[in-house]
């Protein structure tokens, strides 16, 4: 989703805002822009596509100053070009702006009888009209700035420059993130703490409602009701080694090849040397009879895999619903209902407003990649996933990490509720530990894949095929083919095959078939024999022993190392994500940021 950055500098701000800008680039964008303030005079530059093109422009029109903010677009309101990118400037203020602004309209209509004319699709010009309509009046910024911000409907972080002040930048939050960096001197502002790295350590996260005065001396904060709020200035570390490319072509290629060494991490944090599972002591799974599972995208099909995890092991009914839908159900959440969320960066807008929903009803549990996001400030209590940060838009290492520690998770339920033994628990953590070594071994198959995915590049349509926990991951499997290869990809119940997608196998479809020789393995070849039998080709994902005994006539056969049955889904995420990655390179898709695509959705 769309990125902010500011600077109040005793540099040249222009080539700190875009440095800064190439670190917000994983959220996805379509346009970018800055401006600044030299000698009182603001001014602003802005370029569609990528980050290199404003590179360019400001080689040609340099823009000087000291003082500035900056954005990268991703459309909401009006179509992607020069006009409608940000930073939107009205008279004497530039605003640059995440969200949406919901009672735009209204508001634009009131400044047209006004005589304030609009130019752009935008609802965030109606932001940059508003304060200019107050200064129009003899405001001073701030309280113009005051006077729209408490006109604003809608979820928004917000960022405004203006003319004539070299010291000044107003921001404020509704629902987007927004994070306020201090330096010697210096002050920054960002989306997040990753566009801040290099410039600062020290971080003060807006709360919901917030709005900031910030200058070089520090910034005044105030909260919705308008008074002054204390709000912690925070040391983030950020492993800078993990915000590169490491010598991999894509961020993606680096995050699936780091995912035995995040996930033994993860191990690591939460399981004892006496093999018992450190959990917060508040955690206390006697006290909950169901639970409750929202999450969007890949997060949500963590919930579907993990699902299976709490049903079987602790006995514990869970519903899982998609974020963005959950709370218009008004679903009745009972005081013995555990609430988990799930989402990488812990700021993606549905979960929030689902985890708000439900804070007054249960108990929350966040299962969160950024531990300082909003979810897990929010959250009763969060658990981090320890991935470390994940650029590429397609999420691969968040997704293994979430499923080690939903796993982890189910596992603790088991043995609160007495339906497992301390040595079937100790026997099964040995079992988790075996997985950064297996996923180490499934790397290997990457030649095998990438020939594999040259030929898959030239499909248009590809069936994905799993049986209890692998059918999540066939639905993972198509949707990280279809986000950045752009072929269409569905993944479905094998059981379901017959009930309409056999309809669709000819030897033009592809059909990737998720089966470790398990408990189901012999249905899961069942259906896939149904496949071959009218002509369609299989691609099948199994182990040695799947291999030998489903015999010839698959068109192409993955074999990955034996893994334990429970806990497969982590190990066959490795092909399914291979598989999409390899895919895309061959059609030449940007891998990284796909088209329309965002990493952090904070918009409903």
């Amino acid at each position: 989703m769309c990125g902010i950055v500011g600077v109040l500098s005793d540099h040249e701000a222009a080539p700190i805002l875009v440095e800064a800008l190439k670190r917000l680039e994983y959220r996805g964008y379509d346009s970018a822009g800055i401006a600044t303030v030299e000698g009182g005079r603001l001014d602003r530059r802005r370029a569609m596509g990528k980050l290199v093109n404003l590179s360019d422009l400001l080689v040609h029109e340099p823009l000087a100053g000291k003082s500035g903010i900056g954005h990268t677009r991703w459309a909401t309101h009006g179509a992607p070009s020069v006009t409608n990118a940000h930073p939107h400037r009205a008279g004497p203020v530039a605003v640059v702006h995440n969200g949406i602004i919901e009672n735009f309209k209204a508001l634009r209509e009131d400044l047209a009888a006004k005589g304030y004319e609009t130019q752009t699709e935008t609802d965030t010009e109606t932001v940059a009209l508003m304060v200019q309509s107050f200064m129009d009046q003899g405001l001073a910024p701030r309280d113009a700035a005051e006077q729209t911000i408490a006109r604003l409907e809608g979820a928004f972080a917000l960022a405004l420059l203006f003319d004539g002040e070299e010291d000044l930048i107003i921001a404020a939050r509704k629902g987007s993130p927004l994070a306020i960096g201090h330096g010697d001197g210096e002050m920054y502002l960002g989306s997040d703490a990753i566009a801040l790295s290099g410039l600062t350590d020290k971080i003060t996260y807006l709360e919901e409602g917030d709005w900031a005065v910030i200058t070089r001396a520090g910034a005044e904060i105030l909260d919705k009701q308008g008074n002054r709020a204390n709000r912690p200035v925070r040391t983030i570390a950020i492993d800078a080694s993990r915000v590169e490319k490491g010598g991999h072509k894509h961020y993606m290629a680096k995050e699936i090849a780091e995912q035995s060494t995040v996930i033994a991490e993860a191990l690591t944090h939460y399981i004892g040397g006496d093999s018992a599972i450190r959990l917060p002591r508040d955690l206390d799974f006697t006290k909950f009879d169901r639970i409750v599972m929202v999450a969007c995208g890949t997060a949500y099909y963590a919930c579907l895999t993990a699902r299976y995890w709490f049903e079987a092991l602790a006995r514990l009914p869970v519903d899982i619903d998609v974020a963005s839908e959950f709370r218009y159900r008004e679903p009745p959440i009972g005081a013995r209902t555990l609430a988990i969320f799930v989402s990488q960066s812990g700021e993606t807008a549905d979960t929030l407003a689902a985890l708000r929903y439900c804070e007054a009803q249960a108990m929350t549990l966040a299962v969160v990649n950024v531990a300082e996001s909003t979810i897990a400030r929010e959250a009763d209590l969060a658990l981090p996933i320890l991935a470390g940060a994940e650029i590429g838009v397609a999420s691969t290492k968040a997704f293994t990490c979430q499923l080690t520690v939903l796993a982890l998770l189910a596992l603790e339920a088991a043995r609160a509720r007495g339906l497992k033994s301390e040595v079937e628990i100790a026997s099964a953590l040995g079992e988790l530990r075996m997985i950064p070594g297996l996923v180490a071994q499934a790397l290997g198959t990457e030649g095998a894949i990438r020939e594999i995915s040259n030929e898959l590049a030239e499909a248009e349509d590809i069936l994905f095929l799993g049986r209890g926990a692998m059918f999540p991951l066939a639905l993972e499997g198509a949707l990280k083919l279809k986000e950045i290869s752009y072929i269409h990809a569905e993944g479905y119940a094998s059981g379901e095959l017959k009930h309409g997608p056999i309809a669709l196998i000819d030897p033009t479809v592809p059909v990737i078939v998720m089966a470790p020789h398990d408990s189901l393995f012999e249905k899961t070849v069942s259906n896939m024999q149904e496949v071959m039998a009218r002509g369609g080709k299989v691609v099948l994902v199994t182990d040695s022993a799947g291999a030998a005994e489903a015999g010839d006539g698959t068109w192409h056969t993955i074999v990955m190392p034996s893994v334990p049955e429970t806990f497969a889904p982590i190990l066959y995420a490795i092909p399914a994500q291979l598989l999409a990655y390899h895919t895309a390179v061959a059609k030449g898709t940007d891998v990284d940021q796909p088209r329309n695509l965002a990493k952090s959705v904070t918009v409903e």
